[in-house]
């Protein structure tokens, strides 16, 4: 539903994703313990430096442009001796690589942006082809969307790239909606306070999702849980293999 904060749910992902390892100097955000062999910036040698910084949450506006989300030439740069790598200026999928992309009003997003989302969401990497431009990076990422389904579907091979679709809906009781009223007023009276009192639950879910993303190696699923997962598709009518 519109107005129930799908956006800045969204944007709270932000406070909790675990930190990253990239290669220092890297512009790709290639990880020093598999570095993509395809680097514009590399190729990065086994014990390159590397430094930690914060995943990134990306934002992928509706009017964005093809060379924006691709990324484009430094003409400049160009002219002034760089080579095709070099110059090149990374575009949002190449900033998204290892973290978050997120799309707002999804289901609006144009056909040709929806073509590239999906060839980098197949592939694992962007490829850029025009302009005298030849090259390829890696592209891995969290695509979150938000939409409200009265303005128009999705895509029918997007929806196919999501494994969870959360309805938000708000509240009837008048009580809750007072209550998030009134924490949304606090919050605009004292930003940094509202924000210090919830950032320990912030740090705890953070350590959470490290320690689940270290454990999901481990994780063997059994022929009985398979045959669950399966019959669930299959009694919900789920297209393909995929689900």
């Amino acid at each position: 539903e519109k107005g129930t904060a799908k956006t800045t749910l969204v944007r709270g992902l932000a406070g909790i994703l675990p930190s990253i390892s990239v290669v220092a100097g890297c512009r790709f955000s290639c990880d020093p313990a598999d570095p993509d062999p395809g680097c514009p910036d590399g190729p990065h040698p086994p014990g390159s430096p590397a430094r930690h910084r914060a995943a990134r949450l990306v934002e992928l506006p509706l009017g964005a442009t093809d060379d924006r989300v691709t990324g484009s030439l430094d003409v400049p740069r160009v002219l002034a001796g760089a080579t095709t790598a070099e110059a090149f200026a990374p575009g949002l999928l190449a900033l998204a690589h290892r973290g978050v992309l997120y799309v707002d009003e999804i289901n609006l997003l144009p056909d040709h942006i929806v073509d590239v989302l999906l060839d980098a969401a197949a592939t694992g990497a962007t490829s850029v082809e025009r302009e005298g431009i030849s090259l390829r990076h890696a592209s891995r990422f969290l695509l979150v969307g938000t939409m409200n389904p009265e303005e128009g579907e999705l895509r029918p091979q997007l929806l196919d790239r999501f494994g969870l679709c959360v309805p938000v809906i708000a509240s009837d009781d008048p009580a809750r909606r007072a209550a998030l009223v009134r924490a949304r007023l606090e919050h605009d009276r004292a930003p940094a306070a509202s924000t210090e009192a919830h950032a320990a639950a912030e740090r705890e879910l953070g350590s959470r999702i490290g320690a689940a993303r270290a454990a999901l190696g481990l994780v063997v699923l059994a022929d009985p849980e398979l045959l669950r997962v399966t019959t669930a598709c299959a009694t919900l009518g789920v297209d393909g293999m995929r689900g």
